[in-house]
């Protein structure tokens, strides 16, 4: 049996003049994972949701989720306001996952998910989001609450591959400007990850541009924005946001296989069809 997660990133919703092209975009993308032959068992987006993280936003992005109806879950970005993702989505499976596993682990005892953290138990695939935002900052921070809880989240179904999704990226991807705002605690999430051999993939956004390192034993993968992608810039300058072709990653476990692998999927430049 094949098992595979579509990983989108970065649509920047917003509302008003400037709001049509980056909906169409992320419709446009979302119609072609639809068009996947077997279809994907589940879809992320890692983060920046939206352009300013305002209610009105999320509202948009309710309209172009709509009834999509592959299991989809959403990660807070620094663009994003996670109190606003919050209300909009609390309840829905785009964001909450398991709500009563969630409810049981933390009457158990366990520490709880904070914020716009959470488990998804798929049935071949562990789904686990953690929120790396920083109020007022364009980086990335989890802190030792945060990896406390990954670490219980990881250790609590061992014998599936699992895939952990932020919207900071852990390492430099080799873009100064980028690589400044990057998670500033990336060491401290490798030594989680580490710890279980089972994450098949750390998944993350924020860069706007496809980019795949060795993490902790494992993989690192950007996705690229449906929107725009930043420029591919080694200096100190800004990097820009370009009307580059748009795709998204597929990670896959073939039919019969034990290794993982990674498809990119264009989207605005596909000849193939769009649901």
């Amino acid at each position: 049996m094949t098992l595979s997660l579509a990983h989108l990133s970065d649509p920047h919703l917003t509302t008003g003049v400037l709001g049509g092209a980056p909906a169409l975009a992320l419709r446009r993308a979302l119609g072609r994972v639809m068009m996947l032959d077997p279809r994907p068992d589940c879809v992320v987006i890692t983060g920046d949701l939206t352009d300013h993280g305002r209610p009105d936003e999320y509202e948009a992005l309710r309209e172009v989720l709509g009834h999509f109806p592959l299991p989809l879950h959403l990660i807070a970005g620094n663009h994003d306001d996670p109190a606003a993702l919050r209300a909009a989505f609390a309840g829905t499976p785009f964001l909450d996952g398991d709500a009563s596993r969630r409810r049981d682990r933390d009457r158990d005892g366990d520490a709880a998910a904070p914020d716009c953290q959470y488990v998804v138990e798929h049935p071949a695939l562990t789904v686990v989001v953690l929120q790396s935002t920083v109020p007022g900052a364009p980086g990335g921070l989890l802190g030792a609450d945060r990896l406390a809880w990954l670490d219980q989240a990881l250790a609590a179904r061992p014998g599936f591959p699992a895939v952990v999704c932020l919207h900071h990226p852990p390492l430099p991807i080799g873009i100064p400007l980028l690589d400044g705002m990057r998670l500033a605690d990336g060491p401290g999430l490798a030594e989680v990850v580490a710890r279980h051999p089972h994450v098949v993939r750390v998944l993350a956004g924020h860069v706007h541009r496809p980019v795949v390192a060795p993490f902790a034993g494992t993989v690192l993968a950007t996705a690229p924005s449906t929107y725009l992608q930043s420029g591919l810039r080694f200096d100190e300058g800004a990097p820009g946001y370009l009307p580059e072709p748009t795709s998204f990653l597929l990670h896959l476990l073939p039919d019969g296989s034990t290794t993982w692998v990674t498809h990119a999927v264009a989207v605005s430049h596909a000849a193939a069809p769009v649901f």
